[in-house]
């Protein structure tokens, strides 16, 4: 039935019966997004005649451009909506830009954006009992409705995908009675269509990101980057970008690209760094001197890090963050207009300068041996920042992050590729109270580290998870195995597994170690703009 659907709406659009607005050919791109929505979604949608709601359904939600990219892409998918791509972006950009969520609103949620794993979510039980089960719960929360569109939202579950009552436990409980009157209740209130965050952030003047920025971050497979990022402004919040600097050992570091800023701060950019692409995901500053968040390969999103670029004086980072009593070490500051005299703070003085720029400096410093545990604020001239750098006297745990991984295998073959997974160490001193563990522990920060792998139970032990699931690098980088049957398991399962990973770290004579679970898993076959 759905094939023969499917040929009669291809048959009436060739000839022309179907020349309602949301299904005519796409045309150029229209000169606004409100004249795309009049000329391409109003075959479904009404105009209200309301001008502060316009649009049944459209004007009653907001969203993150991801968010709005999905919807628009759901209609193309599911109801036939014929929109140039050059249409799509300037829609995208229109309701993005007022009907968008502000920075507050965002806060605590970004991680689903820049496509970050290994998430950890928790959310209200209400929440996590139905829209969490399928969702995450960012994705749920980077919208705002009305409390009646988040009723209409679940009965477009119910229509559109009836399994979700499955899904949702209705054997066991009256799931649409709780979605409709107890869930989409909270939701309308825990994210109301209209808040005092997005009014204040749409009275605020919104700043031209265009000039010369410091950036400073970290990419698995080479460390951590320092560089200097030049952003020139062309029209409607789009930009051209290059990137120059180097990596701690050395290496050269250099990119070029373009980006566009949504909703005055939401920054996504595409670059070809050092021959790879990539995507950076950033939040701009209200006062547009910082721009942060995380850049990462286009076709394998988990290879990637954090990156934080600023335009005024600051200091951004400090590499490594952590120094023993009583020793000698290389340490790099990072920022943007690092001149003047350079403080350790207590206890911790710069023997000599290595090398030096507004962006990068690298010194030799010595703590003395009575220096006090404890966190020290960085200064450079007139610019300081807090906390950056720890003295310790010595190394008492390592927590391995993240705590808990997925990858997933690939390859051998096939359109997917192999999703990886990547660990770092981060060492704790122990407080004043002297126990390792406890609230009061000195965070270190990331300390180079050997890894390695065992199975994770007696299952994994039996089935010899070890030999078929995958490797571990020395940068900490973990390869699943190949995609399909393999005829050397037992039935010829795939090459999933269920693993450990140890990193152990050396302090003087003393190595400590820590673990972190590992599942390797099969294909993710459906990607969605916002899990």
């Amino acid at each position: 039935m759905a094939l023969k659907k499917n040929k009669i709406t291809r048959a009436l659009l060739g000839t022309g019966v179907l020349t309602l607005a949301g299904l005519a050919p796409a045309q150029a791109q229209a000169a606004d997004g409100e004249s795309i929505i009049r000329d391409r979604c109003l075959v479904c949608h009404t105009d209200t005649g309301d001008a502060s709601a316009p649009f049944s359904r459209i004007s009653e939600q907001r969203k993150t451009p991801e968010g709005w990219m999905a919807t628009i892409s759901r209609m193309q998918q599911q109801r036939g909506v014929v929109i140039s791509p050059e249409e799509k972006r300037e829609l995208v950009k229109y309701l993005a830009d007022n009907q968008g969520l502000a920075p507050a609103e965002t806060q605590g949620l970004r991680y689903v954006l820049e496509k970050e794993p290994n998430v950890l979510e928790s959310f209200d039980p209400l929440l996590q009992e139905t829209c969490v089960r399928c969702h995450s719960g960012a994705r749920i929360a980077l919208q705002r409705r009305t409390e009646d569109e988040w009723k209409w939202l679940v009965h477009f579950h119910m229509g559109q995908q009836p399994t979700a009552e499955l899904h949702a436990g209705a054997r066991d409980r009256a799931w649409f009675d709780i979605a409709l009157n107890q869930v989409a209740p909270k939701l309308g209130n825990d994210y109301a269509f209209n808040t005092e965050e997005w009014s204040q952030w749409q009275a605020v003047e919104k700043k031209s990101l265009d000039g010369r920025w410091a950036m400073s971050g970290y990419l698995p497979e080479k460390g951590q980057f320092d560089a200097v990022v030049v952003i020139s402004q062309n029209d409607n919040d789009r930009y051209s970008v290059t990137l120059e600097g180097q990596y701690a050992d050395g290496t050269p570091i250099s990119g070029s690209g373009k980006a566009i800023v949504y909703t005055g701060y939401e920054w996504r950019g595409t670059l070809t760094v050092n021959g790879v692409k990539m995507r950076q995901v950033l939040a701009a500053s209200e006062d547009g001197q910082t721009l942060e968040g995380r850049m990462y390969q286009r076709n394998d999103d988990v290879m990637g890090g954090k990156v934080i670029a600023v335009k005024n004086s600051a200091i951004t980072a400090i590499t490594p963050s952590y120094i023993k009593q009583g020793e000698r070490k290389l340490l790099t500051i990072s920022g943007n207009k690092l001149n003047g005299s350079i403080s350790l703070g207590a206890g911790v003085k710069v023997i000599s300068i290595i090398a030096r720029d507004e962006e990068r400096t690298v010194v030799i410093a010595e703590a003395s041996r009575t220096a006090k545990v404890g966190s020290r604020d960085i200064k450079v001239g007139r610019t300081s920042a807090d906390d950056l750098l720890a003295v310790y006297d010595e190394l008492a745990r390592v927590e391995i992050t993240p705590s808990d991984s997925i990858a997933r295998v690939g390859g051998a073959g096939g359109s997917i590729p192999k999703q990886k997974s990547w660990y770092r160490a981060v060492g704790y001193a122990a407080g004043a109270d002297g126990k390792p563990g406890t609230a009061d522990d000195l965070r270190l920060g990331y300390m180079p580290a050997q890894w390695s792998l065992k199975p994770f139970d007696e299952i994994a032990e039996h089935d010899n998870d070890i030999q078929y699931a995958g490797t571990i690098d020395n940068r900490g980088i973990f390869t699943p195995g190949d995609a399909g049957p393999n005829p050397e398991r037992k039935m010829s399962t795939n090459n999933v597994g269920n693993l450990t990973v140890i990193g152990m770290v050396q302090d003087g004579d003393q190595t400590i170690s820590a673990e972190s679970h590992l599942l390797v898993t099969v294909q993710r076959f459906v990607r969605a703009l916002i899990d």
